[in-house]
């Protein structure tokens, strides 16, 4: 049988190899982190599974495998190059404290060399050269030399290459071992710490075997993880033999849509028709997520990533009257709704929201074009400084291109070595920004934070109450100070309703309910009563949690926690605003105050053991 080549196949065929070596096959999560606001996005596989890799129980065993989804926006403005992708997928096997280095690189090698088939001469790896805070991972070097991989194709290098975590200041890290294909010109040679620009990283095996503590200290893990990524694009150019994941069988058909509405034949358009291609693609999974273009958060980075790719779209003379990129959107939807069901099943909205939001851009440049001609009526000489430029291109979508022409027309030049240290000291703010909102770590689990997770529950017990069955979750994001909860919803609440959905939280917090989990299938779940969203998220075995007992239920929910013991740690729910989130959404912010500062939290129970009690 040969090797797979489609990017179809090679996911299927990971997959399929990681269940043969007794991993559960778990469905991927969201691009938007749920109960999370240390990230704006899923930025990794191992990113909804944090809570498992500190030690929780996965109903899914201690082997998991998937296809995660994946939105990194840090190096957004690199987009364009032959690697960089704003989404991505990303293949991934997890060990729960089962195997550790040696089971986990031989698979790789197995995978690498028996399924896909890769000479073992096209491969090298790196390992983590050691320091004063862990010895050089020779074990892990000895392992791949074991199997057959030269010891002139293993490099070490620095934690800043060979080196993941701790997500915050404290928490889980480790060395890890990275694997590369050769994409330089001859016979393969030498390894990427000596000459990384002629290798490729295709996968990367982490192993979490230390704790990083408050004294900058790192001990030992009680429970040794292993976690893996594997881009599933760049395997996918490797396995078709193109030089990059543009040419790829999913995205090829993108890109020639996009090249198909171009003017301009030019070589440097190929940049432009990439962004347009990356952008829109990924826009269209994180509209399909539930965000909706704004400025703030996960909204923010959505109409950045459209106006840029309207930008781009300019740049090669293609009309964008308002249907252009609902138009790309739809080969994208045709190029991957197979595998994600529910961009195929909100096709329609998401033309909408590409379509609004082109049309309010079209109304920005055209406030722009009004403010360029104030830039150029105050020039004294005949430059126009960078800092104008900038704000042109940051605040009304001008790409320096565009003002240089316009400003060539007026026999003006533009200072572009003050406008590009503007635009670093841009990126440079918004890659602090991201590092600020990941700093927290993956998965916020301090007591405020748990708290108001289980408020969220007690809220859209009481919504479901007051509105109707209707209701159902369609977003949320905690912090330490208060929680936001989007929810279905045509109309806005009373002044009654509001009072009727606050009065009941607190009932069930006065009542100092018992909250407990159990482990079941999906079917059980949905026999229970529990709310979810039942769509292909859920594996094969779900966590329901239960506020109250016997005839006192208040809610039951699929989630995967944590949760406070008991209602009455929450102290006191405050309601304080709800508004419009976007069209049949609605938002609420509330607060909790008062409680105990230190909390236990809910326990599982057996599933049996909770049926007996409660019947």
């Amino acid at each position: 049988m040969p090797p797979p080549q489609s990017t179809d196949d090679i996911r299927q065929a990971y997959l399929d190899f990681f269940r043969s070596k007794d991993h559960t096959v778990i469905p991927g999560a969201s691009l938007i982190p749920e109960n999370d606001p240390t990230v704006l996005f899923t930025t990794a596989g191992m990113h909804p599974l944090v809570p498992y890799l500190l030690g929780e129980s996965h109903p899914g065993g201690n082997r998991l495998t998937d296809c995660q989804r994946c939105v990194r926006t840090q190096d957004i403005d690199e987009v364009g190059d032959s690697s960089h992708l704003t989404m991505f997928e990303m293949l991934g096997n997890w060990s729960l404290g089962d195997y550790f280095k040696e089971g986990a690189i031989q698979m790789s090698y197995e995978f690498l060399t028996t399924v896909l088939e890769i000479p073992v001469h096209h491969l090298a790896v790196t390992c983590f050269v050691g320091d004063s805070d862990a010895p050089k991972d020779e074990e892990a070097a000895t392992i791949w030399m074991n199997l057959g991989i030269p010891e002139d194709r293993i490099g070490f290098l620095p934690k800043k290459d060979n080196w993941w975590g701790p997500a915050g200041q404290t928490g889980p890290c480790g060395p890890d071992t990275e694997m590369f294909y050769w994409i330089g010109q001859g016979e393969p040679h030498g390894n990427p710490a000596e000459n990384d620009s002629d290798w490729m990283e295709i996968w990367n095996d982490v192993f979490m075997q230390y704790d990083k503590q408050d004294d900058g200290s790192f001990v030992p893990l009680a429970q040794q993880n292993v976690d893996t990524g594997m881009g599933l694009e760049r395997v996918a150019a490797v396995m078709q033999g193109v030089k990059n994941v543009y040419e790829t069988d999913r995205m090829k058909p993108i890109v020639e849509k996009v090249e198909s509405g171009k003017g301009k034949e030019e070589r440097d358009t190929i940049k432009h028709v990439r962004i347009v291609t990356d952008h829109i693609k990924a826009a269209t999974f994180i509209i399909a997520d539930g965000a909706r273009p704004s400025n703030v958060d996960q909204g923010y980075v959505l109409r950045k990533l459209i106006r840029r790719a309207i930008r781009s779209a300019k740049q090669l003379d293609i009309e964008t009257s308002g249907q252009f990129c609902a138009t790309i959107a739809k080969e994208v939807v045709a190029q991957y709704g197979h595998i994600y069901g529910h961009i195929r099943d909100q096709e329609k909205l998401i033309a909408d929201v590409f379509a609004q939001e082109e049309q309010q851009f079209a109304k920005t440049l055209q406030a722009g074009m009004r403010q360029i001609e104030k830039v150029i009526a105050a020039v004294q000489g005949n430059t126009i400084s960078g800092d104008d430029a900038f704000h042109l291109y940051d605040t009304y979508g001008f790409p320096l291109e565009l003002t240089r022409e316009i400003a060539a027309e007026q026999g003006l030049a533009i200072d572009e070595d003050a406008f590009h240290k503007a635009f670093e000291h841009h990126q440079e703010l918004s890659r602090q920004g991201a590092e600020q909102k990941f700093s927290g770590g993956l998965a916020d689990h301090s007591s405020e934070t748990t708290k108001l997770h289980t408020a969220t529950h007690l809220l859209n017990a009481a919504l479901r109450t007051v509105l109707g069955d209707h209701v159902y979750q369609k977003g949320s994001n905690i912090t330490k100070e208060r929680l936001r909860f989007d929810f279905s919803h045509d109309e806005k609440m009373t002044n009654e309703q509001r009072q009727a959905v606050e009065r009941l939280v607190n009932d069930a917090i006065e009542k100092d309910l018992p909250i407990s989990f159990h482990v079941t299938d999906v079917e059980g779940a949905k026999k229970e009563g529990a709310i979810g969203v039942f769509d292909d998220r859920y594996a094969s075995e779900v966590k329901v949690y239960v506020i109250g007992e016997g005839k006192d239920v208040f809610s039951k929910e699929i989630c995967g926690g944590p949760h406070v013991a008991r209602t009455g740690m929450l102290g006191s729910f405050t309601l304080k605003k709800e508004e419009s989130s976007s069209s049949g959404v609605r938002r609420i912010k509330a607060t909790v105050q008062g409680g105990p500062a230190e909390i236990t939290v809910a326990k599982e129970v057996e599933s049996g053991k909770w049926r007996e009690e409660r019947e």
